[in-house]
């Protein structure tokens, strides 16, 4: 399961023009990560929830082929949260061990590993966690030496990723309504001793609610660091795009299909330019991400540049 249904507060108004799962990274949407994520497992069914803009996800993704995946829906009238909104899907789900993915996370995981592992300990839920010096900012996670779960949003050394499995007896500690599933089903099954493992990941992680992440998040990439089963190409000049002969590139960049670079502009290092955007003649731009169909214009600095408006940092 995918989870695509929140609203993205923290992004302000961007989030206004696309929701979170499909803000651009590296000229593909967020969704794709995760769905190349869990393809890459050998997953071929996949549920995805839906609330905000919920139309605009349906329209990407269609049936999943695109993704190499089969999609089912389950759509929420009121936004359920991370527990609410995996209980309502349970029927979809079907009663065999699940997958859940943030639909906002990038992250550098053999999936299959987790899963294997997660058989192996015999586990109800096998959370994916990484060291964290900070992790009582994101909800701290105790782990002992086997691999098990002691304490939840306590002390610990832990973050979440929002990657897990999950056995379908799990959600049954799950009430009705909007809910979250670490503060009901997680914090129930650890009180009554159930066995909750984790899956230590240590390579690249990033998850894009603010604006600053997001940007971040397009740069990491550029600059080296390696997602799982990425969907396509996340550096360099599509064949398709056009860079005027007096335009100066310096890398790290993406520049995505039927991109356009204007005479005299300056781009890079650190800069994504979508499918069918524009960059203007004589534009500077460093650290910053030009979405599709979009045009920038000016000199710019660590700036996302949208149809509607420019974002500056």
């Amino acid at each position: 399961m995918i989870l695509a249904a929140g609203y993205g507060t923290r992004l302000g108004t961007l989030s206004d023009e696309r929701p979170k799962v499909l803000l651009p990274v590296c000229d593909q949407p967020l969704i794709r990560f995760a769905l190349a994520l869990v393809r890459g497992a050998g997953i071929r069914e996949v549920v995805i929830n839906l609330h905000h803009q919920a139309e605009l996800v349906e329209a990407e993704m269609g049936d999943g082929a695109s993704a190499g995946v089969r999609v089912a829906w389950s759509r929420e009238p009121r936004l359920l949260g991370t527990g609410g909104g995996v209980k309502q899907a349970a029927p979809l789900l079907g009663d065999e061990t699940f997958v859940v993915v943030n639909g906002k996370v990038v992250i550098d995981l053999d999936l299959a590993a987790v899963v294997a592992a997660h058989r192996q300990a015999g586990a109800l839920a096998t959370m994916v966690v990484r060291p964290d010096p900070d992790a009582a900012r994101w909800g701290a996670i105790a782990v002992d030496e086997g691999g098990r779960v002691r304490d939840l949003l306590g002390a610990g050394g832990y973050m979440f990723t929002g990657v897990h499995v999950v056995e379908p007896e799990l959600l049954a500690r799950i009430p009705d309504g909007e809910q979250c599933i670490i503060r009901t089903a997680y914090q129930g099954a650890l009180r009554d001793h159930a066995p909750l493992h984790a899956f230590v990941q240590a390579g690249y992680f990033a998850e894009h609610s603010t604006l600053a992440r997001y940007l971040d998040g397009n740069v990491a990439l550029l600059r080296g660091a390696t997602a799982a089963a990425p969907p396509t190409a996340l550096r360099g000049i599509d064949a398709a795009a056009t860079v005027s002969p007096d335009a100066v590139i310096h890398e790290p960049v993406r520049l995505g299909p039927r991109a356009r670079i204007g005479a005299g502009a300056v781009i890079g290092p650190d800069v994504v330019v979508g499918h069918d955007a524009e960059v203007a003649p004589d534009a500077r731009l460093r650290e910053c991400v030009v979405w599709d169909g979009a045009r920038a214009a000016g000199e710019l600095t660590r700036a996302i540049v949208t149809p509607a408006a420019v974002h500056q940092l």
